[in-house]
């Protein structure tokens, strides 16, 4: 009897200690899977196919980020995206564009950072230069609000319509002189400029689709500036919640893009050489996006 009761006191206390044991190991587990775990960054893009993004990624991981590029195959997505919560951050963007969603879902996106200023073309599979466009000809701009306004701009300069505006980043198809003007021009959805191209004279690609479509950079008509001083507005930037801001990890990011070498050499290879790199101040990207809030909410 005495045996027993000993063999179960001794029982006892192995359980006891074991289940003492039970929370120091899960501690342990929790504490080495904080340690040892990495950051998980969901970015949105419309271009995740090209291949600096696999360089993007892998240098993020070095640095303890791993980055899940999420897809999308329209302008309009990222940015409702963004503000849902289903992405951390996006870039796809210009000031402008931003500036504008803002303004129109009274949002407060902000930038954390630029990527770059892409030339925006107009290109034809009918005709070799501007001049053979004829007069009542059609011509495809992108439907959305910054991409149009900067579209109306080049065929202005390009000697195809005249503005009534002179041309500005609100300039919208209202404002075209139609008397004055050379061609007709149709609003489509950004990817869907370079399909219309076999039913209109030509169309204003912006630059992620250039290539996609089969064309060739060196094959515009016409095309704005991007180093130009009022191209400032146009810049692509990285675009997070005002929350977010500050994020260490997404400023880690922004850096990462500007500064390793295949990504920077993999956006001019991807932009036929024509892309003009940025490492703006955030502060000048803020003022830029403020201003061009204040400008589309004055025009209400």
């Amino acid at each position: 009897m005495t045996a027993l009761v000993t063999n179960h006191r001794s029982l006892k206390k192995t359980i006891l200690a074991a289940l003492a044991v039970v929370p120091l190991v899960a501690l342990m587990a929790g504490c080495a899977g904080a340690a040892g775990g990495e950051d998980v960054v969901k970015i949105g893009v419309v271009d995740a196919s090209e291949p600096y993004w696999d360089v993007y990624k892998d240098a993020a991981a070095e640095a303890g980020i791993t980055v899940e590029l999420v897809n999308f195959a329209t302008y309009e997505q990222p940015n409702p995206a963004l503000t849902a919560g289903e992405v951390d951050i996006n870039q796809f963007q210009t000031i402008v564009y931003l500036a504008n969603y803002n303004v129109a879902s009274k949002e407060d996106l902000t930038t954390i950072g630029a990527t770059a200023i892409y030339p925006l073309g107009l290109y034809s599979t009918e005709y070799d230069n501007v001049d053979q466009i004829k007069k009542g000809d059609t011509v495809a701009v992108p439907n959305d609000k910054s991409n149009m306004a900067r579209a109306l701009v080049v065929l202005q300069s390009a000697g195809l319509i005249e503005l009534t505006d002179g041309g500005t980043i609100s300039s919208s198809l209202d404002d075209i002189d139609t008397a004055a003007s050379r061609v007709t021009v149709t609003a489509l959805e950004a990817s869907l400029t370079t399909t219309s191209l076999p039913d209109v004279a030509a169309a204003i690609v912006n630059n992620e689709f250039v290539g996609k479509a089969g064309l060739s950079f060196s094959d515009a008509l016409a095309q704005d500036d991007p180093a130009a001083a009022q191209s400032v507005p146009y810049a692509n930037v990285f675009a997070v919640r005002a929350e977010d801001k500050d994020n260490a990890t997404y400023t880690k990011l922004v850096e990462i893009y500007q500064t390793t070498q295949g990504v920077q050499d993999g956006v001019r290879e991807a932009s036929g050489n024509t892309a003009v790199l940025l490492t703006t101040p955030v502060s000048d990207l803020e003022a830029s996006r403020a201003a061009v809030e204040k400008q589309t909410k004055a025009q209400q």
